[in-house]
């Protein structure tokens, strides 16, 4: 064998087991890779069973506190201010004496009523004496019939004049009674507007003082008028129920007010002006923390949902246009299961949840669980939320 001849039969030979041992290795990587893929399998993801729910439809509208009752203190008599009874915004009871006028006149007028009534008496008890007197006599004729007729109409004008006296006398107390100004209400006392020494009149438009009663307190709030026409047609039909009057308020800084109020009544008219109608609720208020004339945000339910589903917010997503979607499990008619989105319809959260009023069935199994991972129409591998997920470990290397 020449030198030429055993060259070429060398790289023959290492270019067959090259080829081969390329082969090996080509296959050895294909059968990993399908190892990994075939380990990786469906996504799995875990669903909840949707079943639909009544849901109370919570509605926030702004309103301002009202005093529960409110009187504005003014004099019913003419005359100075000797005295001042109360201290400025004390609590006062009805019937307590807040001012004194000064009485001088109104005793000298009572007095002079009282002598007039008994003048008046005494002159009534002689004319009817004398007609009395008169009477025999006429129908012995021994008097004129027309003597006898002027004096018994004498009498009843003087038993007249009496109950005229009476009433001047009545009159007389009542506005000597007047000059002590009482308090017409129970409740918080405001500022005196008038000192000791001010002149007052039965007619003048300031009051003295205004007394407000604030436990319990009334809220007013307002609702547009097409709110309410769109509340009403709805419980009108099927699928909406009336909730209780429940009320529940907001103060100016954030707080929650911590007592709930109830809804006494609905205004029958609308406000031109402004478009609204008046609700009207009442709170108690026993730590005077509300006053009246503030501003506060009040939620009530005014209705109830009865066919609304409860989903968690993780389970919403928002495609392209904004439109809020979720993954249902659906048959992959393979015997698996594969996601199908669905376009639903998400008015308001309630706690940790989207409230859905369309797009879902009773029965549903919609994805809560792995959204992240899971396209429309993928191959899935559901599973009940909540469920422990199997981790797999990486497998072994195979032995050379």
């Amino acid at each position: 064998m020449t030198v030429r001849h055993f060259y070429l039969s060398t790289i023959g030979a290492f270019g067959i087991a090259a080829l081969a041992l390329g082969g090996c290795s080509a296959g050895s990587s294909d059968k990993a890779r399908g190892g990994r893929n075939a380990a990786k399998g469906p996504a799995e993801v875990g669903f909840v069973v949707v079943q639909p729910t009544s849901v109370p439809i919570v509605t926030e509208l702004a309103g301002r506190t009202a005093a529960y009752q409110s009187s504005e203190v003014r004099p019913q008599v003419t005359g100075l201010i000797r005295r001042r009874f109360f201290t400025e915004g004390a609590l006062v009871r009805k019937g307590e004496p807040l001012y004194q006028i000064d009485p001088s006149l109104y005793q000298a007028s009572a007095n002079e009523a009282r002598a007039s009534l008994n003048s008046a008496a005494a002159n009534a008890e002689a004319t009817r004496i004398k007609a009395e007197r008169y009477k025999p006599l006429a129908d012995m004729q021994a008097v004129a019939k027309q003597d006898y007729t002027d004096a018994a109409a004498q009498a009843r004008q003087a038993a007249a004049a009496v109950a005229q006296s009476k009433a001047a006398l009545e009159t007389a107390r009542i506005n000597l009674r007047f000059t002590t100004v009482p308090a017409p209400i129970t409740g918080r006392i405001g500022r005196s507007l008038f000192t000791e020494g001010a002149l007052v009149t039965a007619s003048q438009a300031d009051p003295l003082t205004t007394i407000q009663r604030l436990d319990p307190i009334y809220v007013d709030i307002q609702q547009a008028s097409a709110d309410l026409l769109r509340l009403r047609r709805s419980l009108a039909g099927e699928g909406t129920a009336a909730a209780s009057a429940d009320v529940r308020l907001k103060l100016e800084d954030g707080s929650d007010y911590g007592l709930v109020g109830r809804v006494e009544f609905s205004e029958v008219m609308v406000d031109a002006a402004t478009g609204t109608v008046t609700l009207r609720a009442r709170f108690p208020n026993p730590q005077g923390l509300l006053l009246p004339g503030m501003f506060v945000r009040a939620s009530f339910a005014q209705s109830i949902d009865t066919n609304a589903f409860l989903i968690p917010q993780q389970a919403v997503s928002r495609d392209p246009k904004g439109n809020a979607t979720v993954f249902v499990v659906a048959p992959d008619g393979k015997g698996g299961s594969k996601a199908v989105q669905r376009q639903v319809t998400t008015g308001r959260t309630m706690g940790a949840n989207w409230v859905v009023t369309d797009g879902l069935k009773p029965g549903d199994k919609v994805i809560v669980q792995g959204v992240g991972k899971v396209k429309p129409d993928a191959t899935i591998r559901p599973v009940p939320a909540d469920t422990p997920q199997t981790i797999k470990t990486p497998s072994d290397k195979p032995k050379n």
